[in-house]
This record gives C-alpha cells, structure tokens and sequence, in this order.
C-alpha cells in the first residue's frame, strides 16, 4: 500500500512546494509515496467561505471554527487507523522514534492550524493528537507539516540510496550523529582524522561512537540523560 499523506490546510497551494524536489519529490514522482492537500475552506457554508471566528471569553485574533474544521476531517474518509495530527506549538514535540512509526503506517491526515489556535472541541471529538517540531511559534502549521513528511518519507523503503542510510543519523540511538569527513585529504591545514583513513573498521566504529556520545553529553545533555547513561563519553582524540 502507498504512503499516503493527507493535509488539512486553508493554503493548498502550499503543497507540494519543497516536497516535490530532491530526495521526496522523486519519490512521489515514482509512487513510492502520495500527497493530496485540501482547503479547509471547501467544508464553510456561507458565500465567503468563513472558517473562524472570535475567541469565546475575548481576546485578540481569531479561532477556526469547531464545525468547519470537523466537516473538512470528515470529508477525507479516512480510515480510522490513520493517525490524526495536529501542528501546534503546544504539542509533544517529534522525536525519531515517533517519524519511524508514522513512516511505517498508513501515513498521517494533518491539520495545519491558523490564527489564535482552533476550537478545543474539535480536537477532542475528531481524536487530533498535538505535535510540534520545536519551542517556537510558525505563522501556520504548513511548514512544520512539511517537516513531518519529509522526515516520514525519507524513511519508506526505496527513497534512500541504501537501506542503511539513516541507521546512524541524528536520534537514532538516542545520539547525535558522528562528524563526517570526506576528500580532499587537508583542507586548509585541517587534516581527516587518521582513524578515518586506517582501514581498522572496529577503530572507526569505536571513533565514531564516541564522538556521538560526545557530542550528544555536550550539546543535548536531555537526550544523554534519557539513555540513563551517566558515564563520560570516551576519548575523543582521533589518532
């Protein structure tokens, strides 16, 4: 069965936009994967096509309507093990493991949130689940949708060079990824570390390994204290 993604969003003409270049628009050239993005405003009922409204208890902005937005998710019929998503700031922010499972389903049906937010019913009854790709605010949910597929889609078998790919990237042992190297040789006086060109593969696997648990004690001490492991990193030194 193709991935397929779904998205809610009042800027349809958003999509595909960056995913339909480089490693996932020839992707959803080939089939691997498809995309279908549908306006909010086909679900309104009056001649403007009003999605929103002003916020109950006041304040400033405006909220998309609980209605609305119900009769736009309803109209997808999807099926009901597909997991519904909605790109909000205040959701549980994405982490590998979870891109890994969405990429292995169905493929999700997304909302792309607008204005002050959307009316809380509507998550509640239509079973939307928060997600957030960072402690930051976007003016839409659309390129945070972006971010989500983008990083699903790399995952489906076929769209990598090779399978093996993305077993050693950022997060997925809980690590940030090893510093990279390749030719020339010296760059401005900066030579590859010498473990990288000896051939010993079990020194580079131990190189490497360190430099990620390195890495990963300095700049995400979160992520080193989830693995449960208070040990300093080995050395780092390359020769």
């Amino acid at each position: 069965m193709t991935w397929h993604a779904t998205i809610l969003t009042l800027f349809p003409e958003m999509f595909p936009g960056p995913l339909g270049v480089s490693l996932a628009g020839k992707a959803l050239a080939s089939g691997i994967w498809s995309l279908e993005a549908r306006d909010i405003r086909d679900s309104a009922t009056d001649r403007h096509r009003s999605v929103d409204d002003t916020p109950a208890g006041g304040g400033p902005g405006m909220v998309l309507r609980a209605d609305i937005l119900a009769k736009a998710i309803d109209s997808t019929a999807s099926s009901p093990d597909r997991p519904r998503l909605l790109m909000s700031p205040r959701g549980r922010p994405l982490s590998q493991r979870q891109i890994a499972a969405l990429a292995a389903g169905p493929g999700p049906l997304i909302v792309c949130g607008r204005f002050e937010g959307i009316d809380q019913r509507v998550i509640e009854a239509r079973g939307l689940e928060e997600v957030s790709v960072g402690d930051y605010v976007l003016s839409g949910g659309e390129i945070a949708a972006m971010a989500l597929v983008d990083a699903c889609v790399r995952l489906l078998p076929g769209v990598m060079g090779k399978a093996e790919s993305g077993q050693d990237e950022s997060f997925s042992h809980g690590l940030l990824e090893y510093p990279q190297y390749t030719r020339p040789q010296e760059f401005e006086g900066r030579p590859i570390p010498e473990v990288l060109v000896s051939g010993d593969h079990a020194r580079v696997a131990a190189w490497r390994r360190a430099e990620a648990e390195a890495l990963t004690k300095t700049r995400r001490p979160d992520l080193w204290a989830a693995r449960g492991n208070q040990n300093p990193p080995k050395s780092t030194t390359g020769g």
